[in-house]
């Protein structure tokens, strides 16, 4: 007994895309938040400039600034996640593990903005790791293999057509 293919497919495409919606759901809704992070200041802060273009700003001063904003929750280095140093707009992006972004100006270390960065929480969503490395892994990236198998099995169900189509002119006698 042997199975169609084409049967196979259609079920296979059936079923890939039951196994795949809520972690397919997840990637394309913060696909588009990331897509628009610069745009929309909910998702990332939008950034300040100054005319400065020399960092002048000592270590101790970025974290002196940064323990000043209360939100932020910073005690010590241990609170900041990196720093971001842009010479071109003038300024020090501080990333603490609470997710608040601070943006210093690069020549005094003063506070330009105070913000709550969501963009860090959306790209963990995004690949799976919020929920557990191991869901990143067992669960996402097998989506994503699926997802392309679904669209493999979609490209193949969307030509099938136009090949029987073309099969059938092949086959069929001239007019007279």
């Amino acid at each position: 007994m042997s199975i169609n293919p084409r049967v196979w497919n259609r079920k296979l495409h059936r079923w890939g895309s039951i196994a795949v919606a809520v972690p397919f759901l997840i990637v394309i809704c913060t696909g588009l938040l990331l897509q628009l992070k610069k745009q929309l200041p909910w998702v990332q802060p939008s950034e300040q400039k100054t005319a400065i273009r020399v960092p002048t700003v000592t270590m101790e001063q970025i974290l002196a600034t940064a323990k000043s904003v209360p939100e932020a929750k910073v005690s010590g280095w241990a609170d900041i996640d990196r720093l971001d140093v842009r010479p071109g707009k003038g300024m020090v992006k501080v990333a603490t593990v609470t997710h608040w972004e601070l943006q210093l100006d690069l020549a005094t270390g003063a506070l330009l903005q105070s913000a709550y960065r969501r963009s860090d929480i959306i790209e963990s969503l995004h690949d799976g790791s919020w929920f557990h490395d191991r869901v990143k892994l067992w669960v996402f990236l097998p989506a994503a293999v699926l997802v392309l198998g679904l669209w493999l099995t979609g490209m193949y169900l969307f030509l099938l057509p136009f090949r029987a189509r073309a099969n059938k002119r092949r086959v069929s006698p001239e007019p007279l």
